[in-house]
């Protein structure tokens, strides 16, 4: 009988690091902004919505879930949502801007209602 070169283990971790992410920004009126990685965007932004999860956007209200990225494993969403964060305010603002001119609530979106 042969036996399988990979342990279960080093599969499942091959498994989730091919796992589709979500990278997303979160923000109120002001608009203070929260940059977040998560492989459940509807949930996540329903916890932040809700304030289900103490924290910084529950402390500051942010309600608005106002940009997301999807992409393709864990490490390529925790860089990216890494270089999102070193970004000064104003470059987060234009990449906003340029993917929601008008700071839209984009729940309903990925919910797939009409607003």
């Amino acid at each position: 009988m042969t036996e399988c070169c990979h342990s279960g283990k080093r599969s499942a971790s091959r498994i989730n690091m091919l796992k589709v992410m979500y990278v997303y920004i979160m923000a109120n009126n002001r608009p203070t902004l929260y940059t977040g990685v998560t492989n459940n965007l509807l949930k996540r932004v329903y916890e932040h919505k809700n304030e289900v999860i103490s924290g910084f956007t529950k402390r500051y209200h942010l309600h608005k879930l106002v940009y997301y990225e999807v992409i393709d494993g864990q490490i390529q969403a925790i860089v990216r949502e890494k270089q999102i964060k070193d970004m000064n305010r104003e470059d987060k603002l234009e990449m906003i801007r340029k993917f929601n001119l008008e700071f839209r609530d984009l729940y309903n979106q990925i919910l797939d209602k009409p607003e």
